[in-house]
């Protein structure tokens, strides 16, 4: 069995599934598990191509059988020539439709669970938050079975920042989205008063309608911090009764939303666990629902693959402008976009951006792209979509679930403790060997299509039928852990004043 695999035919590196000696499989040096070597002989300046893909080009002389990565392959900006609507595959509808056990709200969403959310405006009024969550205990909750739990979502900026612009908007959709997630079934919004993100601008620019379920309060106008948790219990204690009527009922597929995301991403991220994903979510799309693909850093050298694949050339050059306005603000920043593949990344294989972005354009299978969001933007098209946002996963998952994703799939090669609260959160792991090692944090180990036989359509449709059972509420284990109360990490764009 060879020890190798080749992901195209017009690839000139190969990927070791084991580590190779000195002599093994043609190795002139040692390779580790996970890393090129080059297949063939590759001059000084000639693209490295894995995916049928480019994915840098050699800094020097390459000779077949050497390791290919960071030491002599170099990263260059994508100059893509873009086409459009060129690679559209629409998925035909499912003949038998899934359903789950979820939670309808009056604005016709469905939820996958039924918290209560208070939400901070500004960094100043998180401790009174935390303290508001801290005192409903599952003790206290015990008498709402269905209640997941009060959860304080609260960030570190809201002032020091313009009061108009990208990072004032992006704050002000978080909140708007969290407010609005249909897994939150009751909102309290805590500010101190004098900060820029006012809560009441919020209200007025989103329309948000103060009632029983949505409630607003400042420690300024209550007269303090003690003052302000105690109304937020008794706010939060009126509210437990309501929120715990609503039952779960029978709900289409259709009314998922799923955020996909990777993470701690290695050199078989985009072989195993990201197809297999990428499976799931034409499954989920051929239902009628809609994944979320976002990390606009993570597609860079991918996104001609996804505007050949959008449905029209205004949803394909807008993401081509989020690509531009990237590059514009890692210049401006003095960074590269070849900033995203991290230590981790590079250990565990990838080399370049473009490789990472290449594998991690799979989770987005294989239907057309149907819209193009900006960060925390709601979604409104079903199908295949996109959000804009940082790789960062918390920043990432945060917009995700602020436009409305009620699940996450999260992919994860070297191994990521990771939830987000209130959407249940599962993990893939692209390898067996991880998969073992954290068991207790993985829900399915995409690594046996790698080494146990397993298709990628197999694990695709196990990966979806979980998702199916998560929404009807069966916990993932991160969500088991207790993760997702410090996840919330809304994207700071701007100057801090």
């Amino acid at each position: 069995m060879s020890q190798t695999v080749r992901l195209s035919p017009a690839d000139n590196v190969v990927t070791a599934i084991t580590p190779l000696e000195v002599g093994n499989e043609g190795a002139t040096q040692l390779i580790p598990r996970g890393h090129k070597m080059a297949a063939e002989d590759i001059a000084k300046g000639a693209p490295v191509r894995k995916y049928a893909q480019v994915i840098g080009y050699a800094a020097e002389d390459i000779p077949a059988g050497a390791h290919v990565h960071s030491h002599n392959l170099e990263f260059r900006n994508v100059d893509a020539a873009y086409e459009f609507s060129t690679n559209l595959h629409p998925v035909e509808p499912a003949a038998t439709k899934d359903t789950f056990m979820g939670y309808r709200r009056a604005s016709g969403k469905v939820g996958t669970r039924n918290y209560i959310a208070v939400l901070t405006s500004v960094n100043c009024s998180a401790t009174a938050a935390r303290m508001i969550a801290a005192h409903f205990t599952p003790e206290r909750l015990a008498a709402y079975p269905n209640v997941d739990g009060v959860v304080a979502f609260v960030h570190g900026t809201g002032c020091g920042m313009a009061g108009d612009g990208d990072g004032f908007e992006a704050l002000q959709r978080v909140m708007w989205g969290y407010a609005r997630n249909p897994n939150i079934g009751a909102t309290l919004m805590a500010g101190l008063g004098c900060e820029m993100n006012q809560i009441d601008w919020l209200i007025e620019a989103y329309g948000l309608t103060p009632g029983p379920l949505f409630q607003t309060m400042n420690i300024q106008d209550v007269g303090g911090l003690r003052k302000t948790v105690e109304l937020g219990i008794k706010k939060i204690e009126a509210m437990l009764p309501v929120v715990n009527d609503v039952q779960r009922e029978p709900c289409p597929a259709s009314d998922l939303t799923v955020a996909l995301q990777c993470g701690g991403s290695d050199a078989w991220s985009g072989v195993t666990a990201n197809p297999a994903v990428g499976y799931a979510c034409d499954l989920l799309v051929a239902q009628g629902g809609t994944g979320v693909l976002a990390e606009t850093p993570e597609i860079y050298g991918a996104e001609h693959l996804l505007t050949a694949r959008a449905v029209s050339r205004e949803v394909g050059e807008k993401l081509i402008g989020l690509i531009k306005w990237w590059e514009d603000y890692t210049a401006r920043n003095k960074g590269s976009m070849d900033n995203n593949p991290s230590p981790g990344n590079k250990k565990g294989g990838l080399t370049t951006i473009l490789e990472k972005s290449l594998g991690a354009a799979a989770k987005g299978g294989t239907t057309p792209l149907t819209g193009v969001y900006k960060y925390a933007e709601e979604v409104t098209a079903k199908g295949f979509t996109f959000m804009d946002s940082p790789g960062y996963d918390p920043a990432s998952v945060t917009g995700q679930i602020a436009s409305g994703c009620n699940l996450v799939c999260f992919t994860t090669g070297r191994g990521s403790a990771f939830g987000a609260k209130p959407s249940p959160s599962m993990k893939v792991a692209t390898n067996t060997e991880m998969f073992n090692r954290m068991t207790e944090d993985m829900d399915v180990n995409a690594g046996r299509i790698l080494t146990g036989g397993a298709t990628v359509e197999e694990v695709g449709r196990e990966i979806y039928e979980m998702w199916l059972r998560m929404a009807s509420g069966e916990q993932s284990k991160s969500e088991a852990q207790g993760l997702g109360d410090y996840e919330f990490v809304p994207w700071q764009i701007g100057a801090v004043m």
